[in-house]
């Protein structure tokens, strides 16, 4: 049986200071022409984010997401997609699930157990990624100690348990192991997570979503010098990663740039990667 093609999360970062495009799309017009462009390039999904979580980036309250939000809010959803919502922060994520968003995204894995209940309800799905940080954005800490695999599933083993005594019913979940900082200051911990996500999948039957586009982890470890590769060269080696993660059978890919993944991804159901056939 053939598989079901991965589906494409769009990236929308309506912020001052995402480190790819922080303040290009804060101007509503300009993020609602952008959600029409990733859309037309292939994306499934627009995933907008009021907020940076790299290691860099400022404090921004939850009122200050729903302002954002709210700023876009109407013209994305005139484009007729699905959209998730980028956040950890419960207010937000209350505002969001008040106006309909098809998805939560939380980098926090939504640590908030006084937001269950309201899950429970919820008539959306849930990406619930893993991050060595309990709370916050990324910071440049060192992996823990052990095995990133067993730290991983640990993980995963207690948010379940939580949400299944919640009464969160396990089909809206979507699980993310967390890219780049969000795993340490190691690029190699990272490379080692991408290159083993079909462990994900196997230990908890759930779909997967990755996002490795433009992560600094994958411009170390291509420079050819000390120096990592900038942002803007960043195109091809996201899209390796990318076609690594559909090696690995992902489900969900979140990326800035949705045109070359899905020009790949036609060639690779020709048959055009790894020997595979139409």
């Amino acid at each position: 049986m053939a598989s079901v093609p991965a589906q494409i999360f769009g990236i929308v970062n309506i912020t001052s200071d995402s480190f790819s495009d922080g303040g290009k799309y804060l101007d509503p017009e300009a993020a609602v022409s952008h959600g029409q462009a990733l859309l037309h390039q292939g994306a499934h999904v627009l995933d907008v984010g009021p907020a940076s979580s790299h290691p860099d980036a400022g404090d921004v309250s939850a009122d200050t997401e729903v302002e954002r939000l709210e700023s876009v809010w109407a013209g994305l959803k005139a484009l007729g997609a699905p959209i998730s919502v980028d956040s950890f922060q419960p207010a937000t994520q209350r505002w969001a699930m008040a106006q309909g968003a098809d998805w939560l995204n939380d980098i926090n894995g939504f640590a908030n157990p006084s937001l269950y209940d309201e899950l429970a309800d919820y008539d959306g799905r849930l990406v619930v990624m893993h991050a060595i940080q309990a709370k916050g954005i990324a910071t440049r800490a060192a992996p823990p100690e052990g095995d990133i695999w067993s730290i991983i599933f640990r993980f995963f083993e207690q948010k379940l348990d939580a949400f299944a005594r919640a009464g969160i019913a396990q089909d809206k979940l979507v699980l993310d192991p967390g890219m780049g900082f969000f795993l340490g200051n190691r690029p190699e911990t990272s490379m080692a997570v991408l290159a083993g996500l079909n462990r994900l999948k196997c230990e908890f039957d759930l779909p997967v979503l990755v996002c490795v586009s433009r992560k600094s982890f994958l411009r170390a470890l291509a420079s050819p010098n000390d120096t990592p590769i900038a942002v803007e060269q960043s195109g091809a080696i996201s899209l390796a990663g990318e076609m690594l993660a559909l090696e690995q059978q992902v489900d969900f890919i979140r990326t800035h740039a949705p045109e070359p993944l899905t020009q790949a991804m036609r060639l690779r159901a020709a048959g055009l990667f790894f020997g595979r056939q139409k």
